[in-house]
């Protein structure tokens, strides 16, 4: 590669970086339906409005490569954890591979940091909800944590394994968006790190995965 093509690619480069600082700042606080490319492109510091289209495609596509951007970081750091688990790790030690390396990849961030927030977003938008999914059922290491986590709740009646799992989803979602929301506002949080926090976390979810069932959920 000549020196003029490398100069274009470092300047597109910059370019698609400075589209997704702006895209993931814009979606966390206004959500991703509010936010047109026109927004982003401008807040990207771009005079061209179609600038955003022309390096990421669709608005979901946009979205799919902010999700990629923070989830190569975490699968790592999930991988390294499941290997360094002990022949039966049990409830928390599955928990802790799940919520950790979010955290971990959280503190790792500049302050103030958008991606919980603008998680939470998406999650809760219906159309790209499943653009996260999509993208979380692909990691390797996140499928193996859940496989994990099953296989330590043999007894769990499937129709309680669903419900618990989509109550723990919206917990991990949210429970940091709130605490990446109050830190960017300069505002107390009721532990002092992330790590502190992902321990708090973890200490909720086993409870509710190893909460008794109610006869209602038991009865066929």
């Amino acid at each position: 590669m000549d020196r003029v093509d490398r100069q274009h690619v470092d300047r597109a480069g910059a370019t698609r970086k400075r589209i997704l600082d702006a895209a993931e700042r814009l979606f966390a606080e206004h959500g991703v339906r509010a936010v047109s490319n026109r927004a982003v492109a401008e807040a990207a510091g771009q005079g061209n409005n179609t600038v955003v289209g022309y390096h990421f495609g669709t608005k979901a596509d946009l979205v799919r490569a902010l999700v990629r951007r923070h989830a190569a970081a975490m699968d790592a750091r999930r991988e390294a954890m499941v290997a360094a688990l002990g022949p039966a790790p049990g409830v928390r030690g599955w928990v802790d591979c799940l919520v950790r390396p979010v955290a971990e990849h959280l503190a790792e961030q500049r302050v103030p940091t958008w991606y919980a927030r603008f998680g939470a977003q998406v999650m809760t938008d219906p159309e790209f909800r499943e653009v996260m999914v999509g993208e979380s059922l692909g990691s390797r290491s996140l499928t193996t944590v859940l496989d994990g986590l099953n296989s330590a709740l043999p007894t769990l009646p499937p129709d309680v394994r669903l419900e618990r799992g989509d109550i723990c989803r919206q917990l991990l979602v949210h429970h940091f968006a709130e605490r990446e929301r109050a830190l960017a506002d300069g505002l107390p949080t009721p532990r002092s790190s992330w790590d502190e926090a992902a321990d708090g976390l973890v200490d909720a979810l086993v409870g509710i995965w190893r909460a008794p069932v109610s006869n209602t959920m038991r009865a066929d």
